[in-house]
C-alpha cells in the first residue's frame, strides 16, 4: 500500500474508532487538524463535476513527476504528502491575454502570505507549463522575476514536461484538460507563432494529497479567497 492510500486508510480508521467520542463533530482530529471523513480540512463547496472532468473536493491529486528546470530536480506531486499542502495550476509564459499572469499572481500572493506568517516550509507552489518548447529554464527564471515570485524560498517549482506532446498527454490523462497549439495565422499577436486557449484551473491540495478546492475559473476567483483557503488548509 503506498503512502497516499495508507493515509486515507488511517483517516478512515480514525473516524471509525472515534465515532462515539466525536458524535456531533464534523470530522476527527488528525495530524493536520480537523478532518472530514474524506480526509479534507475544508467543508465541501457548492461544486459538481462538469466538462471538462477534473479533480474536485475529496479526490486524490493525480500522481505524476515532472522536471523543475531551474533547480534540476524531478518533482513529484506525491513527494509532499505528510509535509506540505500545495497549489497547482498550468500556464505558459507567452500568454497574451492576462489569464496566465492572473493564475501566477494567485499562487505568488499565497507564497507571500506563507512567508509573512511563517508557514512557508509547509507550503509548495507547482505551476506547470504546457509550452516547454519556449519556456526554458532561463525564460522561466526571468518570468519569475517579473511576476515577483521568490525562487529562493525553496517552495516554488516551475514544472516543465520534456516535450509539448508529453505535456499534452499529462494534462488530458490527469485533468481532462485539452491542450492544443493554435497558429496565429492572422497575426493577432505580435511575435507569437502560436497560442494556447486553455482552462484556468487552480487546485488546492492538502498534506494528505487530497484536493480541498478546485477553482475552475482561477483568474476570476478572488485572490484573498484562495489565499484564505490555502492558509486554513496548511495551518490546520
Amino acid at each position: 500500500m503506498d503512502r497516499r492510500h495508507f493515509l486515507r486508510s488511517l483517516a478512515a480508521t480514525g473516524a471509525a474508532a472515534g465515532a462515539t467520542a466525536t458524535a456531533g463533530c464534523a470530522g476527527v482530529i488528525g495530524d493536520t487538524g480537523l478532518l472530514g471523513d474524506d480526509g479534507t480540512v475544508l467543508g465541501p463547496p457548492e461544486q459538481t463535476r462538469g466538462d471538462p472532468v477534473h479533480p474536485i473536493h475529496g479526490d486524490e491529486m493525480p500522481e505524476f513527476s515532472v522536471p523543475d528546470p531551474i533547480s534540476g530536480e524531478e518533482i513529484s506531486t506525491a513527494q509532499f504528502e505528510g509535509e506540505r499542502a500545495f497549489l497547482w495550476t498550468s500556464f505558459y509564459t507567452s500568454c497574451p491575454d492576462g489569464v496566465c499572469p492572473a493564475l501566477i499572481l494567485r499562487l505568488r500572493r499565497a507564497q507571500e502570505v506563507a512567508a509573512e506568517q511563517g508557514f512557508g516550509d509547509e507550503a509548495a507552489f507547482l505551476p506547470l507549463t504546457f509550452d516547454p518548447e519556449r519556456d526554458t529554464a532561463e525564460v522561466l527564471r526571468e518570468y519569475a522575476a517579473r511576476r515577483g515570485v521568490d525562487l529562493d524560498a525553496g517552495n516554488w517549482h516551475f514544472l516543465r514536461p520534456e516535450s509539448y506532446e508529453a505535456g499534452k498527454e499529462l494534462m488530458m490523462e490527469n485533468f481532462g484538460l485539452k491542450i492544443e497549439k493554435y497558429p496565429d495565422e492572422n497575426d493577432q499577436y505580435e511575435n507569437l507563432e502560436y497560442t494556447f486557449p486553455h482552462y484556468g484551473l487552480i487546485l488546492l491540495v492538502n498534506k494528505r494529497g487530497i484536493v480541498e478546492r478546485a477553482y475552475p475559473r482561477g483568474p476570476a476567483t478572488d485572490v484573498e479567497r484562495i489565499v484564505g483557503d490555502f492558509r486554513r488548509v496548511v495551518t490546520a
